[in-house]
């Protein structure tokens, strides 16, 4: 046969015989010069080896001999030239299988090899087979690689060394050795067919995407070799990494079919950070995976992951996306040392939420923590106007001076989302952060919906486990996770770190287990659900201090407390946050459920208290407030009451409390439980017209008797004579020196038993 078809290629070169001007002495392009009446060239018809053959006298240096035909080059093809050459008088040349690479718009690709290993002729009339395989990809074998540029080539060979020689060549043969590079029973396609180059230099895109439309199903191999990607590369075939990639920041790879960590660790050398960090990029940039799968790896954290600055193309994003099942392990370097800037500012309540005249503002960071004279717990910096020299606050300040030094400091986190201007429903599924006492755990987006930490430990945080430092927590979701302290062995008045923080609404703390914190959190804001929980925050100090667990600064959050587990802590209420926190006809102390919860307490100081307010400007009071069902209990000693008023900046208003219930709730250990309605037996041994009833303080937060729901004589009402007495009294409410008493009046002295429920509120 003279010719060879591959998939319907042509492969085979012309038979001598059918014409010497289809042999070129130059390139074999078109136009070139052919062997057609050379004068050092002539077909012969019968030779005892070849049969028809070409002799040919060697004249030039490199004396060329070109096939005129196109023989086409597939990426993913290889081609074996095959030549069988006898010299037969003259000086002994050199042989070489070659060609010329011809690329699209018939132009010459050049810098790539267009000649074999060369063979020496040795003796005459002895055959010698001459080969060289041409392809793509430069694999082991292939003697001419031409990349993906090359789509066809003008095969045959060169005759080098002295001239005057005279050869003859039998017909060439191509034929398709591809099945020995990549069988066809072979389930994976290799990135080397297409062009790709490992030596971390070359641009290895293209031959990437066109491997990865090639395989139609099969796995793409990236054998050993370091590949250079110098734009985005998405495979929508699976990948095996036995090599590794290199790229920029900004480009992207995405692995479409096997979007997981390991992948990416694989892609990258196995290094673990960089991995995560393309990962993240990938999964923000529609991999067809909405999660990326960690697979359970423990990954080495040297530095924080700032999630913006690795996905590098958005500010905004508001797509669900997961990532989830691993452990980050934070080891120690100077990268998550905290930086802190002192400085000074103007403030003024009427842009409550700014600092202005800031100096040294260009050394101070969004998310970083604000502290000085009248600001309150976990302010931080939401944004930075350097050349306004402004700073935008997470909330007010309640007392700061119109000019003063302010301290910030910027805490570093795991995983840090502040570079997003807004993050949406993002979350974070069975993950540990191993902060190992070196850096803090997650830190939000300045603003966003719906982020959700769900099963995680947040394991030894530096200085805190979740921050917000604007609203990227509204509507956040913590479901069944750990936050464990690094400070458990310390007293609890010395410990600093706090398990997280709210500057938003809607937030929802479900079935978490909060351990040995200075505090579970500070939630600004209204419309949250505790449910499920347990904090606690005790020590091993006899008497000791306890500190607030939770710590509400909206003074009427709308909330819920149901069914938590509240140990040797205390829930606060303040207002904080409030630029001008004296009372000013809005809402007040209240709004909060606080239902169905146990309170423990052991080894403290009596006075202390479960459950109080604390007002940082005058005129506030109680309104909605709802305590019922709760179980108290101390151990090691009594406690007073569960209940006070933190009177440090302001008391309250006792005479305009409204809506409170206290009920249902069991007291044990506790010297004066509370209640309201309270129901109060007194009994008047001797005969009086004003009977004073105490109420022994145990109307909630030390309140009035301001009302009375309702009273009946449980007793014969008798006069001095003993004689009955039928007339009705009247009550006198709010008497005594702290008007905690109510006063039953009659027209005459008389003695008896009353029961009488009072009230330290009114209805509306």
């Amino acid at each position: 046969m003279n010719k060879a078809i591959t998939e319907g290629l042509l492969l085979m070169p012309p038979a001598f015989s059918n014409g010497l001007d289809q042999w070129s002495s130059q390139d074999g392009t078109v136009g070139s010069d052919t062997y057609d009446g050379a004068v050092n060239a002539a077909f012969v018809a019968a030779d005892q080896d070849f049969g028809g053959c070409l002799e040919l006298l060697k004249s030039e240096t490199t004396q060329k001999l070109r096939a005129m035909v196109q023989t086409p080059l597939h990426p993913g093809c290889y081609l074996q030239i095959k030549a069988r050459v006898k010299a037969i008088s003259g000086n002994l040349p050199n042989v070489e299988i070659a060609g010329w690479a011809g690329g699209a718009g018939d132009v010459h690709v050049l810098d790539v090899v267009e000649a074999g290993p060369s063979v020496a002729l040795t003796s005459y009339g002895e055959v010698v087979e001459v080969s060289a395989i041409v392809g793509t990809g430069a694999r082991n074998g292939v003697d001419m690689p031409w990349g993906q540029d090359a789509l066809y080539g003008h095969f045959g060979l060169n005759l080098t060394g002295a001239n005057g020689g005279v050869v003859r060549i039998d017909d060439i043969q191509i034929t398709d050795v591809t099945n020995v590079f990549l069988r066809d029973m072979m389930d994976w396609v290799d990135v080397r067919d297409y062009g790709a180059i490992g030596d971390g230099v070359t641009d290895n895109a293209a031959a990437f995407n066109a491997a990865d439309a090639a395989a139609n199903g099969r796995q793409v191999l990236v054998p050993e070799g370091v590949y250079a990607l110098a734009s985005n590369v998405t495979f929508e075939s699976p990948v095996r990494f036995q090599g590794q990639v290199t790229a920029p920041k900004e480009v992207r790879l995405s692995l479409t079919k096997n979007f997981d960590f390991g992948s990416y660790v694989d892609a990258f050398g196995g290094d673990e950070v960089l991995a995560l960090e393309k990962a993240i990029q990938a999964l923000f940039n529609f991999t067809d995976h909405e999660s990326l799968d960690l697979q359970g790896r423990r990954i080495e954290l040297t530095r924080p992951i700032d999630v913006q600055d690795v996905v590098n193309n958005i500010s905004t994003y508001a797509i669900r996306r997961v990532i989830r099942n691993g452990q980050f392990n934070v080891l120690a370097d100077p990268a998550w040392d905290t930086d802190v800037v002192t400085s000074t500012a103007s403030y003024s309540a009427s842009t409550s939420t700014e600092l202005t005249n800031v100096a040294n503002i260009a050394n101070i960071q969004p998310g970083s923590l604000v502290e000085g004279n009248g600001v309150g717990r976990e302010v931080y910096v939401k944004s930075v106007n350097v050349g306004a020299q402004t700073l935008t606050l997470s909330q007010p300040l309640f007392g700061a001076a119109s000019n003063q030094s302010y301290t910030f400091s910027r805490f570093k986190y795991a995983l840090d989302f502040s570079g997003f201007s807004g993050l949406d429903k993002f979350v974070l599924d069975d993950i540990e952060f191993q902060c190992n006492g070196i850096s803090s755990g997650i830190l939000l987006a300045p603003e966003g919906l719906i982020f959700h930490v769900r099963d995680c430990f947040i394991t030894k945080p530096k200085d805190r486990g979740i921050t917000s430092h604007g609203r990227g927590c509204q509507g956040m979701l913590v479901d069944r996770c750990q936050f464990i302290s690094n400070e458990q062995p310390m007293r609890a008045q010395d410990r600093t770190t706090i398990a997280m923080n709210v500057n938003a609404n809607d937030t929802k703390m479900r079935d978490n287990r909060v351990m040995l914190f200075a505090a579970f959190g500070v939630w600004a804001g209204t419309g949250h659900l505790f449910s499920g929980n347990h904090w606690f925050h005790g020590d091993g100090e006899t008497d000791g201090v306890r500190r607030a667990g939770v710590i509400f600064t909206t003074p009427n959050p709308k909330s819920t407390v149901v069914g938590n587990y509240i140990d040797n802590n205390f829930i606060e209420m303040t207002n904080e946050h409030d630029a001008t926190p004296d009372w000013n006809n809005q809402y007040s102390f209240g709004g909060i459920t606080i239902t169905g919860n146990i309170f423990t307490v052991n080894d403290v100081a009596p006075w202390f208290s479960w459950i109080v307010v604390k007002p940082y400007g005058s005129g506030h009071y109680l309104h909605g407030f709802n305590l019922s069902g709760n179980v108290f209990r101390a151990l090691n000693g009594n406690i007073e009451r569960i209940e006070r008023v933190d009177e440090t900046y302001a008391g309250l208003d006792m005479s305009k409390s409204r809506n409170v219930v206290v009920q249902g709730n069991a007291f044990n250990s506790v010297d004066t439980p509370i209640f309201n309605p309270l129901m109060v037996r007194h009994t008047e041994a001797a005969n009086a017209t004003t009977w004073e009833i105490p109420t022994d303080g145990k109307l909630p937060f030390g309140g009035r008797a301001r009302r009375v729901e309702g009273f009946v004589m449980d007793q014969q009402v008798l006069r001095g004579s003993n004689t009955a007495h039928y007339e009705f009294p009247y009550v006198s409410l709010q008497q005594g020196a702290d008007q905690s008493e109510a006063h039953l009046k009659w027209s005459q002295a008389c003695r008896g038993r009353v029961q009488i429920t009072l009230r330290m509120d009114n209805a509306t």
